[in-house]
């Protein structure tokens, strides 16, 4: 399989994610929708302890990295915006395709 060759158009969409400054703390996430730890853990692909840590205070605090504020933002993203995103989309964003 060739890679597919960027347009300016997909060139651009990169230029943009890569300068996005999409991120949502956990105490943010965990005030605006009713989640539990084990929830933001499993959007965040995290352990449950190391959610709780997040939420921590003292020596046992530990900061989210920024893939993890983006996984939280993207998650409130999906959420805030459900109704409005195709089916078609959505079914290609959380079950893609193997063979693509």
């Amino acid at each position: 399989m060739n890679p597919h060759q960027l347009k300016q158009r997909e060139q651009d969409l990169i230029q943009l994610y890569s300068y996005c400054q999409l991120g949502m703390t956990p105490k943010q996430f965990y005030s605006k929708w009713q989640v539990n730890y084990e929830e933001i853990a499993q959007i965040c692909s995290r352990s449950l302890s190391t959610v709780r840590r997040w939420f921590a205070r003292g020596k046992n605090y530990r900061r989210p990295m920024p893939t993890d504020l983006r996984h939280l933002a993207l998650m409130n993203f999906l959420l805030e915006h459900f109704e409005d995103i195709p089916e078609e989309l959505l079914h290609k964003l959380c079950f893609p395709d193997k063979s693509e």
